[in-house]
């Protein structure tokens, strides 16, 4: 195999999220509150209802909408304020190249990690 031509992997990760950032977080305007149906393309299988109003379900909706939402799916399905607040634990939770992604394009996401999550 040719690494020259062949990117690794973790780029075309980064480049697949980078590609379905919105230019704001703002412009995530999706619910907070009530439950969420996720589609087929996004949970084709196991759960797909979640709750807003429990904050486990919140976290593995936002989760599995970072990993698996395209551009249009982040905007109508997750909230600005919702990310912002459950990042400190989310970071956590999702992919490396997620979270790498996300808070290279918004910082301000990093200014409400704790700093000592901010180093994990």
């Amino acid at each position: 195999m040719d690494t020259t031509i062949t990117a690794p992997r973790a780029e075309v990760l980064r480049d697949r999220y980078r590609s379905r950032l919105p230019e704001r977080l703002q412009e995530l305007d999706g619910p907070v509150e009530g439950n969420v149906d996720l589609p087929l393309h996004i949970a084709w299988s196991g759960r797909t209802s979640y709750s807003l109003d429990r904050p486990k379900s919140r976290m593995t909706l936002y989760r599995t909408v970072l990993a698996e939402g395209l551009s249009e799916d982040l905007v109508a399905l997750l909230h600005h304020q919702l990310l912002t607040e459950q990042w400190p634990v989310l970071r956590r939770l999702i992919s490396p190249y997620i979270c790498e992604v996300w808070e290279d394009a918004f910082p301000e996401l990093l200014r409400i990690a704790p700093a000592d999550m901010a180093a994990a």
